[in-house]
């Protein structure tokens, strides 16, 4: 049985997400984290593709593989699950009474994939004017690619990140590379959060709910941040550089006796500090290197001089010893041991949560720490359609009879 609702931030706003994958999926979490009401619309018997894509999969009591992705799991959180088939003009009609008693929709289909379900913003926006409505695609819905499907890979490559992430040109192993996760997706949901809950305090204060035109190109394209920026001003196109930053030194990976470490001198006077605790101090007074610039125009003389210190001492040996300096070094940690971080730990990063398929799920936290309306783990991540009768019953008072005529038919 689903646990009442609890008043988190967003508590009385109710979302209709009938998006799947990762970006959509992503935003609605974070809603729901957030205690907004999120019903997840699936397809019957097969529901969110990234409900298939295992291994790994969440094991029972047993050990035995229940079905569920961990994948899924991920981006699902704290919603309620809802099965309902849009090819048949029954679901449609389903669909668009509960978008009628919604706040907000998110979706991610192609461009003009709703329309021919009467279930496009301008369809809905004539039953429901106040419905914040939320688009997610790969290119938008204007320009010359709108029609294109997009996945994150391809707006990596297309949005200039892999131009920026990889070893240097001439360098072993060089070439572009995609980051390890679909980042482009996860800050998409990020973005459409954030949107989405603009439109909502505008609609506050108009009464009119808004069409949010979200596109995954866009966003990694905004995320280039100051790389985009050194472009637009300076008009040198950057070029990958392995880990090492482009503006400032020293700022990337190094060896150790044992594996690699991370440092990240962000001023002069770290960089003095730096330099007393590798003892070379007078590298800090040195005309090459004591100013910032000077360590970028010189900055391969003064990584060969870093590199040939470094790999004198073990990870820890230098975490301990640039902790005394003052100086910001870290590992480059492997993911158990990230989850067996003290730090990591006091923060309560890794949680679990009851499952009616397992003894627990284990999940990664909402990284969102607030004061008075703290994020609250209210449901697990939900099963197929496990809350289709809950949900008719509470938002369109539909009665067993109704509901039971519904799945008889093949509609939810």
């Amino acid at each position: 049985m689903t646990k009442p609702l609890q008043q988190g931030a967003l508590a009385g706003l109710r979302v209709l997400d009938l998006s799947r994958v990762l970006a959509g999926p992503w935003a609605g979490q974070l809603l729901a984290d957030l205690g907004a009401d999120v019903i997840k619309v699936e397809r019957p018997g097969t529901g969110d593709d990234t409900r298939a894509w295992g291994p790994p999969w969440l094991t029972d009591a047993d050990g035995e593989a229940t079905g569920e992705s961990a994948y899924y799991l991920s981006a699902n959180r704290n919603k309620r699950s809802v099965t309902v088939d849009l090819s048949q003009r029954e679901g449609q009609e389903l669909v668009k009474r509960l978008a009628s008693k919604a706040d907000v929709l998110i979706e991610n289909f192609k461009v003009g994939g709703l329309s021919q379900y009467g279930l496009d913003y301008k369809s809905l926006n004539e039953v429901n004017p106040r419905l914040v409505y939320c688009s997610i695609t790969g290119f938008g819905q204007t320009g010359p690619y709108a029609t294109r499907a997009g996945y994150d890979f391809l707006m990596q490559g297309m949005g200039g990140l892999m131009s920026l992430t990889g070893r240097a040109d001439g360098a072993e192993g060089e070439g572009p590379l995609k980051v390890g996760v679909a980042l482009t997706d996860i800050m998409t949901g990020l973005y459409a959060a954030v949107a989405i809950q603009a439109a909502v305090a505008h609609r506050e204060r108009t009464g009119k709910g808004q069409h949010i035109d979200l596109a995954l190109l866009d966003v990694q394209i905004a995320c280039l941040a100051n790389q985009a920026a050194n472009y637009l001003v300076g008009g040198v196109v950057p070029k990958r550089m392995g880990n090492a930053h482009p503006s400032i030194v020293p700022y990337q990976d190094f060896p150790t006796a044992d594996g690699y470490m991370i440092i990240a001198v962000g001023n002069d006077g770290q960089f003095a500090r730096f330099c007393a605790a590798l003892g070379r101090p007078e590298w800090g007074s040195d005309e090459r290197f004591s100013r910032n610039p000077q360590r970028v125009k010189h900055r391969d003389e003064l990584i060969a001089l870093i590199r040939s210190i470094t790999a004198g001492r073990t990870t820890d040996e230098w975490i301990a010893i640039m902790e005394v300096a003052g100086v910001p070094c870290g590992p480059v940690n492997t993911l158990d041991k990230v989850f067996a971080d003290p730090h990591v730990q006091s923060r309560h990063m890794r949680l679990e949560m009851p499952d009616p398929l397992s003894e627990k799920v284990p999940l990664v936290a909402n990284p969102i720490r607030l004061s008075e309306s703290p994020v609250q783990y209210r449901q697990f991540p939900p099963t197929l359609g496990e809350h289709t009768e809950e949900v008719l019953d509470a938002w369109l008072d539909m009665s067993a009879t109704e509901i039971e005529e519904l799945r008889h038919n093949g509609i939810i």
